[in-house]
């Protein structure tokens, strides 16, 4: 079998299933990456070092594009993660890139990278004013005010960020 035949994909696995379906894929000999962080837990008495996986419900495999449709069959991964609707390919350096970082530090944290910029155009997806495009004014938190300007006047109102997307 040819290496460069081989491709990287994310599987979504069952919660909290992702070290037994990294088991699994083992036991079948199916190459696979759950990256696993180092977290110090305290407990009353002690503190521990335990390793979670970095990436909640995902679990990364390196398959043939034409056997990748079988792993839908193995107990507790429930589908891949799509990107513009096909089986996301992850990039092999993408996957050094986190072995790497994962063995230089410790309680790494995941952050979202948030697409919305202040001043950037937006829509509203829910709620009364959906459908509805402004300009990003402000960022707080996990709130966002946007201005709407409609009808000769401008409307300024706070929304929760998850309700706003991108207009491109």
């Amino acid at each position: 079998m040819e290496k460069d035949d081989l491709h990287w994909f994310a599987v979504y696995t069952k919660p909290r299933w992702e070290k037994k379906v990294a088991g699994i894929l083992d036991n079948n000999g199916i190459e696979n990456y759950c990256p696993l962080n180092k977290v110090i837990k305290q407990w009353s008495d002690r503190k521990k070092v335990i390793l979670e996986p970095l990436f909640k419900s995902y679990v990364f495999v390196r398959v043939k594009d034409s056997e990748k449709w079988d792993l839908k069959n193995i107990n507790g991964i429930l589908n891949f993660v799509y990107w513009l609707g096909k089986p996301a390919r992850i990039k092999e350096e993408d996957i050094f890139t986190i072995k790497k970082f994962l063995n230089e530090f410790s309680d790494v944290q995941i952050e979202e990278v948030s697409r919305l910029t202040v001043n950037s155009k937006v829509r509203i997806k829910q709620g009364l004013l959906m459908n509805y495009n402004g300009v990003l004014v402000e960022i707080n938190g996990s709130r966002a005010k946007v201005r709407i300007e409609t009808m000769g006047v401008q409307l300024s109102a706070n929304f929760d960020k998850k309700n706003l997307e991108p207009v491109v």
